[in-house]
C-alpha cells in the first residue's frame, strides 16, 4: 500500500500553527515548518520546499499579523500575508494539493451592524487588510483547490493576543481604557485548529461526499456570540477574579496607526451549513482557555 502524502504546516510557532500541528496527525504525517525551515519571503525556497514534501495538504498558519507595525513595513506584510500564500496556491495546483489558508475581518470596512457574509464586498481600511485580501485573491487566481477561513480576534494561551495582554496589564496596573466601540468575535486558536481538522477529516475521508466541484472557497471561522473589546476584557477580568476597574472608551481616544473596522462581526453560517461544524460560545471558549492554561 502506498503511503498517503503528508501535510505541510506552515507558521507552527504561530497560536494557530501550535494548535494545528496537535489536532492534525490524525489525518496523516505533518511537516512542521516555522520560519527557520521556511523563509515566506523567499520565493524559491517555497517552490523548492513544497516539492521536496509533495503534499497533498498545505495549510498556511503562517501570517504577518502586527496590524499596527504593517503600516511601517507594508512591503513585508505584503509579501508574507499576499506574495507568498499566492506561490503556495501556485504549487498547490501544480501537486493537486488542498491549500488551507487563514484570512481575517480586517478585509472588511467595518460598517454597519449585521455579521459580514462570505460574499459581501471588501474594503480594507489598513494594511494588514489588504495585504490579507490581495492574499486571498492570489490564491482565488490560481484555481487551486483551496479553504480560505477568515476568523477574528485571535487568541490563545501562549504568543501575544488581546488575552495575555490584558491579564498582564491587569496584574500592573489599577485602571485600564478599553475601546468600547468595536465589535467582534474573540476565537480561541484552539477551536480553529479543532474545527480545520473536522473539516479536513469530512475531505480526505474515503466516504467523502465531497467532489471535485466542492467545497472550495471562502468560510467564516469563529467563536459564536459578539462582544465589544471592553466586554472580552471585563470577561477576563471576571475569569481571572481581578479587581482592575475598566473604563469603555470610543476607538477615537485610543489613537493607532492603522485603522480598526468597527464591525467585525463574520456570519458562520455558510461553514455551519457545508460542513455540520459550528464553534462553541466565546465565553465558553474563554473559559476553557485559561482553565486549560492554570493547570
Amino acid at each position: 500500500m502506498t503511503a498517503a502524502r503528508p501535510i505541510a504546516l506552515t507558521g507552527v510557532r504561530g497560536q494557530v500553527g501550535w494548535e494545528l500541528r496537535r489536532t492534525l496527525g490524525c489525518l496523516g504525517e505533518v511537516f512542521a515548518l516555522d520560519s527557520s525551515t521556511l523563509n515566506l519571503a523567499d520565493g524559491d525556497a517555497i517552490r523548492r520546499i513544497m516539492r521536496e514534501i509533495a503534499p497533498r495538504i498545505i495549510v498556511n498558519a503562517a501570517a504577518y499579523t502586527a496590524v499596527d507595525q504593517a503600516e511601517r513595513e507594508p512591503e513585508l506584510a505584503c509579501t508574507v500575508n499576499a506574495i507568498a500564500p499566492g506561490i503556495l496556491a501556485e504549487e498547490s495546483a501544480r501537486q493537486d494539493a488542498l491549500l488551507v489558508h487563514y484570512s481575517t475581518d480586517h478585509v472588511f470596512d467595518g460598517s454597519g451592524d449585521r455579521p459580514w457574509r462570505e460574499d459581501d464586498a471588501c474594503g480594507p481600511l489598513n494594511v494588514y487588510g489588504a495585504t490579507k485580501l490581495e492574499g486571498e485573491r492570489a490564491i482565488q487566481a490560481t484555481g487551486c483547490r483551496h479553504l480560505i477561513f477568515r476568523t477574528s480576534w485571535v487568541y490563545g494561551a501562549r504568543g501575544r493576543n488581546f488575552l495575555l495582554t490584558m491579564r498582564r496589564l491587569m496584574r500592573e496596573q489599577p485602571e485600564l481604557k478599553i475601546v468600547a466601540d468595536q465589535i467582534g468575535a474573540p476565537t480561541w486558536c484552539r477551536d480553529l485548529a479543532e474545527a480545520t481538522a473536522q473539516v479536513l477529516a469530512q475531505i480526505v475521508s474515503p466516504a467523502g461526499r465531497f467532489g471535485r466541484a466542492e467545497p472550495w472557497g471562502i468560510y467564516h471561522m469563529t467563536n459564536t456570540g459578539q462582544t465589544s473589546r471592553h466586554g472580552f476584557a471585563e470577561e477576563i477580568r471576571a475569569l481571572d477574579d481581578a479587581d482592575t476597574c475598566l473604563l469603555p472608551i470610543p476607538g477615537s481616544d485610543y489613537p493607532a496607526p492603522a485603522k480598526r473596522p468597527l464591525n467585525s462581526r463574520l456570519n458562520n453560517d455558510k461553514l455551519q451549513r457545508v460542513f455540520g461544524i459550528g464553534l462553541q460560545d466565546w465565553r465558553a471558549a474563554l473559559a476553557l482557555c485559561l482553565e486549560a492554561d492554570s493547570k
